[in-house]
């Protein structure tokens, strides 16, 4: 419970960019824009950050994972499922990196 406390402020992040965000797509440009490039960056430098800051956990990626199926569902259609795992290995990716920043500090 006290890692899920301090995971929360970072999930929220991505909480914002996946259900916030799709509200922006205009056209299927702006939409490929968010999908492939803004929200895996926000996916990435929040788990960085989350990692640098806590240390490594594997639940922060599964969280994330988690955190986007709903939102398959509200905005997207069942073809966006496999961004779930797309932004889950982002996030593992991520924290790997924060962990590797961790280590020097």
């Amino acid at each position: 419970m006290k890692n899920f406390k301090k995971m929360l402020p970072y999930l929220l992040i991505d909480a914002v960019a996946f259900y916030i965000s799709p509200k922006l797509m205009i056209d299927t440009g702006s939409a490929m824009f968010l999908l492939l490039l803004v929200i895996p960056l926000i996916c990435l430098f929040t788990a960085l950050i989350y990692s640098y800051k806590n240390n490594f956990s594997w639940a922060y990626p599964i969280l994330v994972m988690v955190l986007f199926v709903p939102s398959v569902f509200i905005d997207y259609n069942d073809s966006a499922f496999i961004y779930t795992f797309i932004f889950g290995g982002i996030s593992l990716i991520g924290s790997f990196i924060g962990k590797l920043f961790n280590k020097y500090k």
